[in-house]
């Protein structure tokens, strides 16, 4: 059964603006945590020239999906994969760039670190990682509804929650991850850029 994401509907425009500058020209970009399809659906759309897989660890998503896929998508729209960054090992080898929307916030911690080690195995040097959510910034004011939205992420879980992006950063850089430029997104979200120091 095909899902849909509100939210996705609202936001697949302005981050595929930014996608636009920050994604390679080709090559394969590997989506985590694809949940309903419709991004993957979109941005392979909107970038003919790039090979889009989508991932996802649950049943109903990869089974969303496949069926977006296979009722409206274009060529470069691969099949989805199962995939859970706290694996070790993960179903794809290689991307010229992998991107990650709104997963750090509603997983624990230790998922956060999978995807920066998965990425940075992946990825060549100067290979992008780029993540959009909701994020804390030191010495900036969180928005109140951020705030609001970080507090009932801990009530449904205590390992969720909003992550600061300079302690995130620190923890990429140790696994060869460079935070190369931020941008502010509607509704108090966040683009991140990374590249890959090293491949």
């Amino acid at each position: 059964m095909k899902l849909r994401s509100p939210a996705a509907a609202r936001n697949v425009g302005p981050i595929g603006d930014v996608l636009a500058e920050w994604l390679p020209a080709g090559g394969l970009v590997l989506e985590v945590a694809s949940g309903s399809g419709e991004h993957a659906l979109a941005f392979a759309r909107r970038f003919p020239d790039l090979d889009w897989q989508p991932s996802d660890p649950d049943a109903a998503a990869l089974a969303s999906t496949a069926q977006w896929r296979a009722e409206e998508g274009p060529r470069n729209l691969l099949p989805p994969v199962r995939l859970d960054v706290a694996e070790r090992e993960w179903p794809v080898v290689t991307a010229k760039a992998v991107l990650s929307i709104n997963i750090v916030h509603i997983s624990p911690w230790e998922a956060s670190l999978g995807l920066l080690a998965g990425a940075a195995q992946l990825l060549a040097a100067g290979g992008p990682l780029i993540l959009y959510g909701p994020w804390i910034v030191d010495g900036e004011e969180t928005a109140p509804s951020n705030l609001l939205f970080d507090a009932d992420l801990k009530r449904r879980s205590p390992s969720w929650g909003l992550r600061r992006v300079a302690v995130f950063a620190e923890e990429a850089a140790k696994r060869g991850l460079t935070l190369e430029a931020e941008r502010a997104m509607p509704a108090n979200n966040r683009m991140l850029l990374f590249r890959s120091a090293t491949g």
